[in-house]
């Protein structure tokens, strides 16, 4: 019996994506059962809500997705335009995002050898969006950090870390200029790692913490940061490894795990025929592994290697001008 999956299609470049994921997973001899739904602007596109009841209950049933990247609607008139991957992950209680950031052979990137992993909590900080203009030209946003959100994101982190046989937690913050919120957050993390004695536990202020992370990336092993600055040195590590083609986003919340493309663009960025499905491929990578299909999922990035490493067959994003096709073949016939 095959797994059921719920797949969210944003459109743009996720459709090709998601025909080459398909044609992939067949020659693996892979069944999943994908129950696709529009998402996004896709969905709205099509008469349909960019984030549907049917969405939430379907994620909520199965327990898990995956997804392209999503959209957000065009707004009408004066309207303010929703972030509809943030309206997800609230609506199915997604409270931490975990990116693996390691090297893709035959990708050109800064550093060898890397493999740590950034660890966002996503409920709070300024990305909670509670903002509001005091008088006319004057905004002000509030950045919340609660003691419950933070206590739970830890110990999520190090139970993580734990399961992955990994030992040190860096915990990034500004608690030297935000004393009470940065300052509640360094403490969580301190009351939480003191009940992990296998585990070391280090803190850096974020600013050093980016500075460290170009310079002398290698010391980390596990990385622990707040809303914004996960965002920020998600992308930052992604840039160290190759760029976002090579990384994937894996979102957790209660008994809830949706696994995301973080790169997507549409047809007026990306010719038709002409899509990456890399950062498709590696989120499904990380699906396959936690379904326990460890081998094709060994299989899987070995071919993407051997591909880039081959250097012949690259999408023009990577430096070539393959179709998403031609690149998708190139990797089936790897597994062959």
């Amino acid at each position: 019996m095959s797994q059921r999956i719920v797949f969210l299609q944003g459109g743009g470049i996720g459709l090709e994506q998601e025909q080459s994921l398909r044609h992939l997973l067949t020659v693996l001899g892979v069944k999943l059962e994908f129950q696709v739904i529009r998402a996004g602007r896709y969905a709205v596109e099509h008469g349909e809500p960019a984030i549907s009841p049917e969405v939430i209950s379907a994620i909520r049933e199965t327990g898990i997705a995956l997804k392209t990247k999503l959209f957000s609607p065009v707004p009408k008139g004066k309207e303010m335009p929703v972030n509809v991957n943030a309206q997800l992950r609230k609506a199915l209680g997604l409270f931490a995002s975990v990116r693996p950031i390691h090297n893709l052979a035959g990708l050109p990137s800064r550093f060898s050898g890397l493999n740590f992993v950034l660890v966002r909590e996503i409920t709070e900080d300024l990305y909670a969006a509670s903002e509001h203009e005091i008088v006319p030209g004057v905004v002000q946003s509030f950045k919340i950090v609660t003691e419950a959100a933070c206590l739970r994101f830890f110990r999520f982190t190090c139970e993580l870390t734990r399961a992955m046989g990994r030992k040190t937690v860096h915990c990034i913050h500004k608690a030297n200029i935000l004393k009470l919120a940065d300052g509640l957050f360094l403490d969580c993390f301190r009351r939480v790692i003191a009940e992990y004695p296998d585990l070391v536990g280090k803190d850096m202020i974020v600013d050093n913490g980016c500075m460290q992370m170009v310079s002398r990336p290698h010391q980390f092993d596990v990385v622990a940061a707040g809303n914004l600055y996960g965002d920020l040195l998600s992308d930052l590590g992604a840039g160290l490894v190759g760029g976002i083609s090579c990384t994937a986003s894996v979102n957790y919340g209660e008994n809830v795990k949706v696994y995301e493309a973080i790169f997507g663009a549409s047809h007026d960025q990306v010719p038709p025929g002409r899509a990456n499905p890399l950062p498709l491929l590696m989120p499904a990578i990380e699906l396959l592994r936690d379904l326990g299909y460890t081998d094709p999922a060994t299989r899987l990035l070995t071919a993407i290697e051997t591909v880039l490493q081959a250097g012949q067959v690259r999408t023009r994003d990577l430096g070539g001008s393959a179709s998403t096709t031609d690149f998708t073949e190139a990797i089936a016939r790897e597994l062959m």
